[in-house]
């Protein structure tokens, strides 16, 4: 699992980016958070997460994003 925390969300539209502990920021949507609501994450909050690929061919994304 990587760590990381919420840079942004974009509520209307179901998604947000993570911070990555090397700086980059990584896309995930609200169907790839896990044992939370995406409606209840807020900036700044550490996750954990893995990396998998974006079902439209986008390159990468978080999936199983899980609280810390």
């Amino acid at each position: 699992m990587q760590r990381g925390s919420v840079v942004r969300l974009i509520r209307d539209r179901g998604f947000g980016f993570i911070r990555m502990e090397n700086g980059q920021e990584i896309f995930f949507h609200a169907t790839g958070v896990v044992g939370y609501t995406f409606d209840n994450l807020t900036e700044g909050q550490a996750v954990s997460y893995e990396i998998g690929q974006d079902t439209r061919g986008r390159g990468q994304r978080a999936v199983n994003v899980r609280v810390d």
